[in-house]
């Protein structure tokens, strides 16, 4: 239904033709060719909701429309033109029909609409996939702002959507038809707020399956849209009471920690620096919101901002604070926040001025399934579209794409702001069309202004320090927050010998859910713990002796694994990518040309793991494991086996060659698979490595029991982290393998234990089968291993109840008294 009669350059307005299933054919034709045909295509419905009068705003079509002329219809609609993208046409079709200008943060994608239906005595096809989009004004748009497009538009009005939506079920001969018992009343139950809502969907979903027997496609079609929308109902019918016990149960999943260390070997310059730090440390924070979604910030600063207004206003901000985004980490990503919650901003400029009226107040949207590719892709590129940009691309620019330190773009969008933003600039069309609307843009470019602020703090707390080392790598990482090259201030980390120990840059690929490849900012600022350092050097120096006797075909072994260095910190501050769940060592850089030359470094956060094992594994154990084996759970064998877990990362395959003889890398080649597998890998190949040394009489016999069920233990600890996380996923990986093989027991009273008759067999074995899986760059078998074992099984949903039941924490939340302190003196 939606169409544009725009002729570009004189031609006919192309566009994609796709399959009966919506996927692009690579074929483009004429519109009218299309609409013959009855070619599937793509077109975008943008409604404007008015949220204090619950009125939908429709446009009348215009008389010379050639599919329902002089009808009330969609606010704004149009197909989406040959080459274009969704959210890109949503934008410049409402300012070309309606003279309303908004950024891509006031379009909310609620769901697709296939329609098919034929008008016009047979001349006029139209098989069409709608991406229907909300835009949720606080009040009225006045009529008279509206600018309208004469060819399209002749004029509009607002409704009461009940009113609307009754008119539509009476099939009115003055309103374009659709079909309100049907998909498109999705729409209505989105937004309404009456707690028939689910049922009614509920029957449409009923009645679609059984309308859909013949075509098993077109079921399946319509599930999977069931599924991605079902959370948008809920969110509007959440009232503040059921909110506020939600989130109270939510934050008691997490154990408020203080941390702290001696600051003993500390001069008073160190502390003036570590105050620079933490400053820069929230300049690294304010980056990964951004990175995280595009309006995320936004919404933090409207929550910080309103959090004193209500007890669950508070708790809004808390919950947020802990995983700064609206999505739950602990629960698969689910969004906790509602569109009530959103931040509402204020557009004076969106259409032309009115006397007396201020401007467009809106929401900002964000979507309740949290975006693969968070905010380094744009949000409406698929797998597809990227994978052929990036198969256009010289090498160079190929491994732009496919670099940690850029964001992909689109040429239209900032074409777009630039017609937009500046009205002497004309229009998006006298831009020329490429034939790939991707771009790329260096880390150092895209958050400039962040980077900027960042690099002077660094650059000064590098002037104070008295550590050769620590003033080095500040300088060099200040150098390549400007420059986007991070290869000396890495070498310069992993060579750090300093007191005050510090990690602060772009590292960990986690968040880029869609392919791996683009990294997010942290910091991490500690006091190094010189005793236990010294104790955990045997780890790194043995790497070597570890690659030689993995349980691997020699083969895919390197001969030139490098001893990594081991750090001890005592954490006192930290920021960036550290929602959720705390880590409790990491093992950087990710970069795999650093790696091949100089190996890797690891730092062990010693306060975090005690507060872990104090709070979270002892309590597990004491429910999850049998009474028999309950001692074997020590803090030592845990920490034990997380510094094998770092070094792990260090060896194993990383620069790889493919079956055709091309040079890669595992992360390249498996993906958005390939963090879940790496942990999983890490964690089963320490659990080997530890045996290994113990047999080597590197470690004490002692060791062996306590480190299994220990680990087995932990595998409850982690899981719980959810399974849309890569450790979770690692760890129902290696649970579900060794459950199954017997390696791992489960009692009739719902306790288990470690069968040591068979653990070391099958620790071996899953470990041959990720390295191989890595060594090959067997996305395939990566893919077949995790969806067979990467799930909630009986014996581990068993595990967790019992400890839902007891309310033990599922991870920590660590406040840092130090730094404040610090900060607070300088100022």
């Amino acid at each position: 239904m939606a169409e544009s009669e725009t002729e570009q350059q004189n031609q006919e307005e192309h566009l994609d033709v796709l399959t009966k299933t919506g996927q692009k054919t690579g074929v483009s034709k004429p519109r009218g060719d299309v609409h013959r045909d009855g070619d599937y295509h793509r077109a975008v419905h943008v409604w404007i909701f008015s949220e204090s009068t619950q009125e939908l705003l429709l446009q009348r079509r215009a008389d010379c429309k050639d599919s329902w002329p002089r009808q009330w219809d969609i606010s704004s609609a149009g197909h989406i033109s040959a080459g274009d993208s969704s959210l890109i046409s949503a934008r410049r079709e409402l300012h070309e029909e309606l003279g309303v200008i908004l950024p891509k943060d006031a379009f909310e994608l609620i769901f697709i609409f296939l329609q098919e239906c034929v008008i016009n005595d047979g001349k006029y096809i139209n098989n069409e996939y709608n991406d229907v989009y909300l835009v949720t004004t606080i009040a009225p748009i006045p009529l008279e702002a509206f600018t309208l497009q004469e060819s399209e538009v002749s004029a509009v009005k607002y409704i009461p959507f009940e009113e609307y939506k009754n008119l539509l079920a009476k099939e009115d001969p003055e309103y374009v038809p659709y079909d309100v018992n049907g998909q498109y009343g999705q729409l209505f139950d989105i937004i309404s707020t009456r707690t028939e809502g689910d049922l009614r969907l509920g029957k449409r979903f009923q009645r679609y399956s059984v309308g859909s027997e013949g075509d098993p496609k077109v079921l399946r079609c319509f599930v999977l849209k069931f599924k991605a929308i079902e959370p948008l109902f809920r969110r509007y019918k959440v009232n503040m009471e059921t909110q506020s016990l939600a989130l109270q149960k939510q934050l008691s999943r997490y154990a408020c920690i203080s941390l702290g260390a001696e600051l003993t070997g500390l001069t008073d310059r160190d502390k003036e620096a570590l105050a620079l730090l933490v400053k820069a440390g929230t300049i690294i924070d304010d980056i990964f919101h951004l990175q995280a979604w595009y309006s995320n910030p936004t919404l933090r600063d409207w929550l910080k901002e309103h959090a004193e207004i209500s007890h669950v206003d508070k708790l809004k901000w808390m919950y947020y604070r802990i995983n700064k985004s609206p999505w739950s980490c602990l629960d698969e990503n689910e969004a906790f926040l509602t569109t009530a919650d959103s931040a509402v901003k204020l557009l004076p400029a969106a259409t032309k001025p009115i006397t007396g009226w201020r401007g467009l107040e809106y929401r900002t949207a964000f979507p309740m399934q949290k975006p693969p590719g968070a905010n380094f892709y744009p949000p409406d590129m698929d797998k597809m579209e990227f994978e052929l940009w990036k198969d256009s691309l010289a090498e160079d620019k190929k491994q732009d794409a496919t670099g940690f330190f850029s964001v992909v773009k689109r040429h239209n969008e900032t074409n777009l702001d630039t017609v937009l933003s500046d009205s002497t600039a004309g229009s998006i069309d006298q831009f020329p069309r490429l034939a790939h609307d991707l771009y790329t843009v260096p880390y150092s470019q895209e958050y400039k202004h962040f980077l900027a602020k960042a690099a002077e703090l660094l650059h000064r707390a590098g002037d104070l320090t008295s550590s050769p080392s620590l003033k080095r790598l500040l300088h060099s990482k200040a150098n390549a927050f400007i420059s986007n090259d991070y290869y000396d201030s890495d070498i310069a980390w992993m060579e750090l010998d300093s007191k005050l120990d510090v990690t602060i840059g772009p590292y960990e690929t986690y968040e880029d859910a869609l392919f791996g490849y683009k990294a997010t900012f942290e910091a991490f600022i500690g006091v190094r713990d010189d005793k236990a350092t010294n104790q955990v050097k045997l780890f790194g120096n043995h790497l070597q002796d570890l690659e030689q006797n993995l349980p691997m075909d020699n083969a895919y072994k390197s001969q030139d694994i490098i001893a990594a260095p081991i750090r001890v910190i005592q954490l006192i501050y930290n920021s960036g990518d550290v929602k959720g769940p705390q880590t409790v060592a990491f093992n950087l850089p990710n970069d795999e040309t650093i790696v091949k030359d100089r190996g890797t470094s690891m730092v062990m956060l010693k306060n975090v793991s005690e507060a872990k094992f104090k709070h979270i594994l002892q309590p597990i154990a004491e429910v999850c494991i049998s009474k028999e084996q309950q001692d074997c759970v020590d803090f030592d064998s845990f920490f034990t086996h997380t510094i094998c877990h770092e070094c792990c990362h260090g060896i194993g395959p990383h620069s790889i060659t493919l079956p055709t003889g091309e040079k890669s890398t595992v992360r390249l080649e498996l993906q958005e698979l390939h963090s879940a597998l790496e942990e999983a890998k890490a964690d089963i190949v320490g659990l080997w490595a530890l045996k290994f040394l113990i047999g080597q009489d590197l470690l004490p016999k002692t060791l062996t029991k306590s480190m299994y069920v220990s680990f087995l233990a932990g595998c409850f600890r982690s899981v719980r982290f959810g399974l849309e996380e890569a450790h979770g996923k690692g760890q129902a990986l290696q649970f579900n393998w060794l459950f199954e093989k017997g390696a791992f027991v489960l009692h009739p009273d719902e306790t288990f234990s470690v069968n040591f008759s068979k653990v070391d067999s099958e620790v071996e074995s899953l470990s041959r089968e990720i390295l191989t899986i890595q060594a090959k760059g067997d996305k395939k078998s990566a893919k077949a291993l995790l969806d067979k074992y990467c799930k909630m099984s009986q014996p581990l949903k068993a595990a967790l109840e019992k400890l839902e039941k007891i309310q033990v924490p599922v991870d920590i939340a660590p406040t840092f008294p130090i730094a404040d302190e610090i900060s607070h003196i300088y100022k």
